[in-house]
């Protein structure tokens, strides 16, 4: 089996698992990062606050423009989710697909859900939408054969591309 080492990813894992005696707002990255007291949108990738969910880029992305969408509510399953919250995000899914067409070209999207640990979810308590934008040929030879993956852009200039189109959206 071969082992990739991703030390910087710790401070990220560990962040969902904090001590037992702060509450679910302290405990949860989501949580936490939607606080707008805790540092500028830009700061923190988010793209867009809507009234029952907002789009951040996934700092951890699997390729560039690898969106998020997260409701405010601290829910881990899809069906707790009122109606609004699930109606608004496949509204802000279908404009991420608009947005990342628009500035990325893609030949297609990957859209998907890990519904708790045993599903692979790496924040399972909080519920989220993965969005991706993909191209034919983008499982290149570094990801082939040497399982590795190669991120062409840096966040801030995946940002600076996608925030001028969330911009467009009425604002929370």
């Amino acid at each position: 089996m071969d082992v990739l080492w991703s030390p910087w990813r710790y401070e990220y894992i560990k962040s969902g698992d904090e001590t037992a005696n702060q509450t679910k707002s302290e405990r949860c990255v989501f949580c936490e990062l939607s606080n707008s007291e805790n540092g500028s949108d830009e700061d923190k990738f988010i793209l867009h606050r809507a009234r029952f969910n907002f789009v951040v880029l996934n700092i951890y992305p699997y390729i560039s423009g690898h969106l998020l969408i997260i409701p405010f509510a601290h829910l881990a399953d899809l069906d707790a989710l009122p109606q609004e919250t699930s109606n608004e995000m496949m509204d802000l899914a279908k404009h991420s697909q608009k947005f990342l067409r628009d500035v990325y070209r893609p030949h297609g999207f990957n859209l998907g859900m890990n519904l708790g640990k045993a599903a692979g979810a790496g924040v399972a308590d909080h519920v989220h939408l993965h969005f991706m934008p993909r191209w034919f040929g983008d499982a290149n030879f570094t990801t082939t054969i040497g399982e590795t993956r190669v991120i062409p852009e840096v966040l801030s200039t995946t940002y600076q591309k996608l925030k001028p189109h969330f911009g467009t959206l009425s604002e929370k």
